[in-house]
């Protein structure tokens, strides 16, 4: 009887903590995917998606790039495949105990290193190779700053879809859009 109600307690004591965290649902065309945000391991990569998010700007963006078995990316192109004007590029918090893993969302970059703006993806599969490794230009990573809770089979319909190439050399775009309806954050 201790132990289950130990177990109960750690389990109370976990959802206090988590619940600390911002919560974000984006509803999409194909469902609703919820994100925990976190804050506490990357807070400038957090702060900036929720500047996207509260701004509106993700509503009525599109997944641009889906790649099946390894990840689903949007937040920066219309279903015309025009890419939005963002805000100021943030620093990289990648780092080594925050791996890219299934279900995890990271922030997408250019080659260079602190070039995120606003534009995510969500991992499909643990994606050990985009890992914080070194402080070297390959080896810097991908800043991971949530994890979904519900909707990953809505994810996990996304990387289903049709893709082929898309105007302005883009690849892997889905033949019909996949459409971030909203984003906000949940109360």
């Amino acid at each position: 009887m201790r132990t289950l109600l130990f177990a109960i307690l750690l389990t109370l004591g976990t959802n206090t903590i988590a619940q600390d965290n911002p919560v974000v649902v984006l509803e999409t065309n194909k469902g609703a995917i919820t994100i925990e945000l976190w804050a506490d391991k990357a807070p400038i990569s957090v702060e900036n998606f929720l500047r996207y998010t509260d701004n509106g700007y993700f509503d009525g963006l599109i997944f641009h790039r889906v790649i099946p078995g390894f990840m689903v990316q949007g937040g920066g192109f219309t279903p015309d495949l025009v890419q939005k004007t963002t805000f100021d590029a943030i620093k990289n918090e990648a780092s080594s105990a925050v791996p890219n893993s299934r279900g995890t969302l990271a922030m997408a970059r250019t080659g260079i290193i602190d070039s995120a703006t606003s534009q995510f993806f969500i991992n499909l599969a643990d994606n050990a190779f985009l890992n914080h490794t070194d402080e070297t230009t390959r080896g810097f990573g991908y800043a991971v700053f949530g994890e979904v809770i519900d909707g990953m089979n809505i994810v996990d319909e996304i990387a289903t879809v049709a893709t082929g190439p898309g105007k302005g050399g883009l690849q892997n775009v889905p033949t019909e859009p996949v459409i971030i309806i909203s984003a906000a954050q949940q109360d």
